[in-house]
């Protein structure tokens, strides 16, 4: 995303099998905290139907973002 220039991100998709619906890791909700805000939009789903709705909020409550950073 960012060498194509993008700097924000609007909305992610996980795509997983599993009997539980597959989010995000620890590691990579932070990454998509340092270029969105608590209120991005993440569908999870499987290869067959949407499986959940969430917001980064959801999934990392607290977070640390760039509005924590001074400018």
């Amino acid at each position: 995303m960012v060498l194509a220039g993008g700097r924000r991100a609007q909305a992610v998709v996980v795509v997983g099998d599993g009997e539980a619906p597959v989010t995000p890791c620890g590691g990579c909700r932070q990454k998509l905290r340092e270029f969105a805000s608590p209120e991005l939009v993440v569908l999870v789903a499987d290869r067959h139907r949407l499986r959940g709705f969430f917001t980064l909020g959801m999934l990392l409550p607290s977070s640390f973002g760039p509005d924590n950073l001074a400018t």
